[in-house]
């Protein structure tokens, strides 16, 4: 299993490159997308070298996700305790992006180890920016306590116009996943992925992993969710956190998976799908080198109505001669 990793590495190569050598650079605009249609725009001037504008575009929300003044829940407040004063965000930000920030390199730390964990933080505004509102209802389950504001089932976005929910209490949270997808074959293959998911949850090496259900309906954490939030044609995924999976620094990893969730199965179902269709391909080739050699010599040599003969070549005949 391959897990995605959270921070961006254009961005991350970007900034380094820009940071060894401020005085040799070149004017650079340039733009990225990355998977579930973030976005981002970088620029730099040689005007002001130590200066670089940073916009980033998230997907468009569902109806049932909030967002204030086009950011999700306090996402201001988690930009500004993350980049501190190397970071300036621009009101309004650029046109067709919902954050446009202005960093300024020279306020980076002076220590090496800080200043690079500080890039790869940079790089990282999308778990910043999207897991504002998810690491604030788990911090609150760290200290066993659910926010007056968010003590209902709340909808996050993780995909263009698709979420996924919240039902924060004291002792634990509860995260639902409908799953969706539009290719035939990627619907039976992650429906598939998914129950091996939760059957492998049951082996003992995995007793303190939060708890993981599948179901082809709504579960009942879902009740009073909108109708068109609801429909799943590969089931609903439901997992439940408690206050041990959030302790300390594992905080981090446990945003950032469930952030990704969907992208995480996506990613393996069209691996899934590649690997087999190399399999298929090369059990296709081998069938055919066998009926290659079953046939006796007298039928591979035929001959045509002028009188003359023709042989009939092999898969790896017509291959060798096609490459000279």
């Amino acid at each position: 299993m391959i897990l995605l990793q959270s921070p961006s590495r254009f961005l991350l190569q970007i900034l380094q490159d820009r940071l060894l050598s401020p005085d040799k650079g070149v004017d650079l605009d340039c733009h990225s997308v990355e998977f579930d249609d973030v976005r981002y725009h970088i620029q730099f001037s040689m005007r002001n070298p130590h200066v670089v504008v940073l916009s980033v575009s998230l997907p468009i929300p569902p109806p049932e996700a909030i967002f204030f003044d086009g950011l999700p829940f306090g996402a201001i407040e988690a930009i500004k305790a993350a980049y501190g004063a190397v970071a300036q965000i621009l009101d309004p930000p650029k046109d067709g992006y919902n954050l446009t920030m202005k960093l300024n390199l020279s306020k980076l730390p002076s220590d090496e180890e800080q200043r690079q964990a500080l890039l790869v933080k940079i790089a990282s505004v999308r778990e910043v920016v999207l897991g504002a509102p998810l690491r604030f209802v788990l911090k609150n389950l760290a200290t066993k306590t659910v926010a007056p504001e968010m003590d209902q089932l709340i909808a996050l976005v993780h995909r263009p116009k698709e979420s996924f929910f919240l039902l924060p209490q004291a002792e634990k949270v509860t995260v639902v996943y409908p799953m969706r997808f539009q290719d035939s074959t990627d619907i039976v293959l992650a429906t598939s992925f998914l129950q091996e998911l939760i059957e492998s949850r049951r082996t003992a090496g995995l007793n303190n992993a939060p708890s993981c259900m599948w179901s082809p309906s709504p579960p009942l954490e879902l009740k009073g969710a909108p109708a068109q939030a609801l429909t799943a044609n590969a089931g609903f995924v439901t997992f439940v956190i408690f206050p041990r999976h959030v302790e300390g620094k594992k905080i981090d990893r446990t945003v950032w998976s469930l952030l990704t969730f969907h992208a995480y199965v996506s990613y393996h179902v069209k691996c899934s799908e590649g690997f087999m269709h190399t399999r298929m391909r090369r059990r296709v080739e081998s069938l055919i080198q066998a009926l290659d050699r079953a046939k006796p010599e007298s039928e591979k040599s035929k001959k045509l109505v002028s009188g003359k003969s023709f042989k009939r070549l092999s898969l790896n005949e017509a291959r060798s001669n096609s490459n000279s």
